[in-house]
């Protein structure tokens, strides 16, 4: 692993990052432009979808008969991005998992606010299995505010009485928009993307008067019993590290099947870099890993 590539790596993050005090339509235009820098692998192909009424992308990989189908929430803080700048990272997990992905255009704040995107969310989950798909084929991925999207997603899912996916990976999750998680502030100094201050101020335009520590907001208040194995990813140099490591103590003590997987000295969803990144690559590979057990676990249980 290259000591080289993760200073390079936080060079261009920080030459990237967001100015907190920056509209919601600046910070859109920013994130556009880095995404765009990162082309498509070769062999991905996008298209435009609707589930359930809800716009989304899906993502195939050439050369993989899909199995399996990943739906995937984006991150962006509840604000920015959408279905088709996430495709590449969604690809990744498609391709180690023999699936293909569904990445779920879910409606953003502060147009949208809290609960739109879990309503979408769910929308996006049920037409899937409405359309003949076994939830032990299906499993949830998400980054960043995606991440816990995806966690709500299921707790919704449980609370609807909806048969859950065979299993989810959850990516840097951005798990609580209360903010009260220790390294908001002690790893400040090494997130070379976000802060304290660009997270919180984006927070009333997703929450919209609501309480942030409702659990559908903020699942690291939310009861988590019940659901599938997750497999959670973070990295030491971000400060939402704490939302990773109280989430899978919270899953954990509901009895939930959790991996809580650090990769020391990267920023906040590493993952997106596997092209440059060493480390990227072989967290991707460990999802990847976890995931097809546990769909072929989950295949087995129904055949």
């Amino acid at each position: 692993m290259s000591i080289e590539q993760r200073q390079n790596l936080a060079a261009l993050l920080r030459q990237a990052t967001f100015p907190a005090d920056a509209s919601v339509s600046e910070q859109r235009r920013a994130l556009r432009e880095l995404t765009a820098s990162q082309p498509l692998p070769a062999g991905v192909t996008v298209t435009a979808a609707t589930l359930g009424g809800v716009p989304a992308a899906e993502v195939t990989v050439d050369g993989i008969e899909p199995r399996y189908v990943v739906l995937y929430f984006h991150g962006g803080v509840y604000v920015l991005g959408d279905a088709f700048s996430s495709a590449d990272l969604a690809s990744q997990i498609g391709r180690r998992t023999r699936a293909r992905v569904i990445s779920v255009d879910y409606r953003l704040a502060p147009e949208h606010p809290y609960p739109a995107a879990t309503d979408d969310a769910l929308a996006a989950y049920e037409a899937l299995l409405q359309s003949g798909t076994d939830p032990s084929d299906i499993v949830f991925a998400g980054d960043s505010a995606g991440g816990g999207l995806a966690a709500a997603a299921m707790v919704s899912a449980r609370d609807h009485g909806l048969p859950l996916p065979a299993a989810a990976f959850l990516m840097s999750p951005y798990a609580d928009l209360t903010l009260s998680g220790a390294t908001i502030d002690t790893k400040h100094e090494v997130d070379p993307l976000l802060s304290r201050e660009s997270l919180q101020a984006r927070v009333p335009d997703y929450t919209a008067g609501q309480d942030a520590a409702l659990g559908l907001i903020s699942p690291i208040f939310a009861d988590l019993s019940g659901l599938p194995p997750l497999i959670i990813q973070v990295g030491t140099h971000e400060v939402l590290l704490d939302d990773a490591v109280r989430l899978t103590r919270k899953a954990a003590t509901a009895d939930v099947e959790v991996t809580l997987d650090i990769t020391p000295e990267v920023p906040h969803v590493f993952q997106s870099f596997h092209a440059m990144l060493d480390e990227a690559a072989a967290a991707l590979d460990r999802a990847g890993q976890f995931l097809s057990a546990h769909l072929a676990a989950a295949e087995r249980v129904t055949a």
